[in-house]
């Protein structure tokens, strides 16, 4: 399990996007003046990109999409319910737009990617199409989108809002890994934080198994999800809406997605967001150092605002975990309650401060009764799970697109070898993600694309990308690299001061300078502070 799975907060409860305590409304300038604003008229244009690169473009060796393709209209109609959730309002429209399979052959087989959307308001003054990706990666955007639209009404005004099921996921030919029974007794049998040689061995046997089901159920598939391939469709997906540049909204891994985009079509970007901003330059070992420090960073924060010593109360939250490892907790479902489970349900609350009184409740619960009920439901609603026992795929989307991406494949031993410095960071979170590195990738069926994603984009224009200090998935740091990787003129530095996996929505600051932004086409100063 990969910490970032969790999509945008706002894409998680219908309507509202409060990531973080409450809203702070102060902001502050620093580092540069304002660059140039787009066009009069507010719409978007190239007044403010950056020098054109000299030969900098898509792969020479990738050829264009024919025009069969670039030239599609899709067809919209009313949107039919997506699983686990009722049909979008009459407002929405959904539609199909095919893409090749593979881009090195673009004229040969096709897959179809699931797109939704809700035109603007204003249709005399629209700026076109804004299209989401809210993370994970494995995130629905068809599912999520219209459940998350109240977040976004006022860009709505002027913009066309899109969603869309990246290649692997959900409706867009989603990768399926494993049975819901599969899923179930892989839960409840495999010790993601092993501690003898037999559980090591099952640890590495259930990984291994996991690749080996996506390969037999999506195996022509899984040499095709990658991110590349993603911000390619990204690109046929603009021309076929209409769109002279892509305007883009991209939260959690939905950033890597739009670095990956700015990095090859940077003559295409239009207004783009970033917004909890995976860190560029870092490996898999890294992005799991990253998350360690993330997640104890917000536990101290949390256990702060309890009035308790962060050290101590860690501490106290190991010793539980530590229990909970040599005697699982019974819950009132009949099921029980493993040190894996409470670890994804100590996290899940981590993502946003409004959700921290659960956590509240469920340690207390599991501290002084000793059930696990609590944490049960928090893990459940991380990992998907239904209460009759079914699971969405978003894990098996999330799993075979980050392998196809990353080199990635630490050994046993090497994830072994990290242990000490992963519990010297949190002694919480710091054995599961330190034993994820091996386990994530193990024995997976195709080799990964890259070490660390490119996402330099000299000739684009300004991308803002927008990091929380408290932000506990996708650290602060990130944010920054990220900006300094897109190049001087293209990243434009945006802080929020507060706590939550995201700003937007729960940051008046970070939504004002967002929403200027997009619809008047006003770019801030470079190193702007909200909070």
């Amino acid at each position: 399990m990969r910490a970032h799975r969790r999509v945008h907060r706002a894409a998680v409860t219908a309507g509202v996007a409060l990531l973080t305590a409450g809203l702070l409304t102060g902001c502050g300038l620093s580092r540069s003046e304002p660059k140039a604003a787009g066009p009069a008229d507010g719409r978007p244009g190239d007044a403010s990109a950056s020098p054109a690169p000299t030969g900098l473009k898509d792969s020479p060796e990738t050829p264009d999409p024919p025009s069969a393709l670039t030239s599609q209209r899709p067809d919209w109609k009313r949107c039919t319910a997506p699983r686990g959730a009722g049909a979008p309002g009459p407002d929405w429209r959904c539609a199909h737009v095919d893409v090749p399979l593979d881009y090195a052959e673009p004229s040969g087989q096709t897959l179809s990617i699931a797109l939704v959307r809700k035109e603007a308001r204003d249709q005399e003054r629209r700026l076109g199409s804004l299209l989401f990706n809210f993370g994970g990666p494995g995130g629905s955007g068809v599912g999520i989108l219209p459940r998350a639209a109240g977040a976004y009404a006022k860009l709505n005004t002027r913009y066309d809002l899109v969603g869309f099921d990246p290649r692997g996921v959900a409706a867009s030919s989603g990768v399926r890994c494993r049975t819901d029974e599969e899923q179930e007794q892989a839960h409840r049998s495999v010790d993601l934080t092993p501690d003898t040689a037999a559980e090591e061995a099952a640890f590495i046997e259930d990984a291994a198994d996991f690749g080996a089901g996506c390969e037999r159920r999506s195996g022509a598939l899984l040499p095709h999800v990658g991110t590349t391939n993603a911000a390619r469709d990204l690109d046929l997906i603009r021309q076929v809406l209409g769109d002279e540049k892509l305007s883009y909204f991209g939260f959690s891994y939905g950033t890597e997605l739009g670095g990956t985009y700015a990095h090859l079509f940077p003559q295409n970007v239009g207004r783009t967001v970033l917004d909890a901003v995976v860190d560029p330059t870092a490996d898999g070992i890294g992005r799991a150092r990253n998350q360690t420090t993330g997640f104890q960073r917000a536990l101290e924060n949390y256990l702060k605002d309890r009035g308790q010593d962060p050290e101590a109360g860690s501490e106290r939250i190991a010793r539980l975990l530590a229990r909970i490892d040599r005697s699982p907790l019974p819950t009132d479902s009949g099921r029980e309650l493993s040190e894996s489970l409470a670890i994804t349900g100590i996290v899940t609350p981590l993502y946003s401060a409004s959700d921290r009184p659960a956590l509240t409740a469920a340690l207390d619960e599991a501290e002084n009764d000793g059930t696990g009920n609590g944490l049960l439901r928090l893990a459940d609603s991380y990992n998907g799970r239904d209460e009759q026992g079914r699971y969405d795929t978003q894990s098996h989307s999330q799993r075979a697109i980050s392998c196809a991406d990353s080199k990635s494949r630490p050994t046993v031993d090497e994830a072994r070898a990290l242990l000490p410095e992963f519990r010297e960071l949190s002694p919480v979170f710091g054995p599961f993600l330190a034993w994820d590195t091996a386990g994530w990738c193990a024995r997976w069926p195709i080799e990964g694309e890259h070490e660390t994603p490119e996402t330099s984009a000299p000739g684009a224009g300004p991308i803002l990308v927008v990091g929380t200090t408290g932000d506990p998935a996708t650290p602060y740091e990130g944010a920054r690299r990220m900006a300094d990787e897109l190049g001087e003129g293209v990243g434009v530095m945006v802080t929020n001061k507060g706590e939550g996996h995201g700003a937007y929505g729960g940051n008046a600051c970070v939504t004002s300078t967002i929403d200027d932004y997009f619809l008047d086409g006003k770019v801030p100063a470079d190193g702007r502070t909200c909070g």
